[in-house]
């Protein structure tokens, strides 16, 4: 995993105070995401792991979908310095 410096920021400013904001709900479940990836990697058969990994994603989904509605320029920063892709739209 690689960690670049808006995630190192994040997680040392965000430690004591903000966890429930919508930015650090989406750098946490991209964690969850980046390491359930790499355990199913080796573990291909393990199907609870492949269920909380649908479960993690959908969840980050619904938030980045709110956020977008939201604040756009957030949402714009936020999946740059994440290195994830845009949702689709409808």
């Amino acid at each position: 995993m690689t960690k670049n410096s808006f995630i190192s920021v994040i997680s040392h400013e965000e430690k004591e105070e903000n966890r429930g904001s919508v930015e650090f709900q989406v750098f946490r479940f991209t964690n969850k995401i980046r390491r359930l990836t790499s355990h199913l990697e080796l573990h291909k058969k393990d199907y609870s792991s492949q269920r909380g990994l649908r479960k993690i994603l959908g969840k980050r989904q619904r938030l980045l979908s709110y956020l977008s509605k939201k604040n756009r320029v957030h949402y714009k920063e936020l999946i740059s310095q994440l290195n994830i892709r845009e949702r689709k739209t409808r």
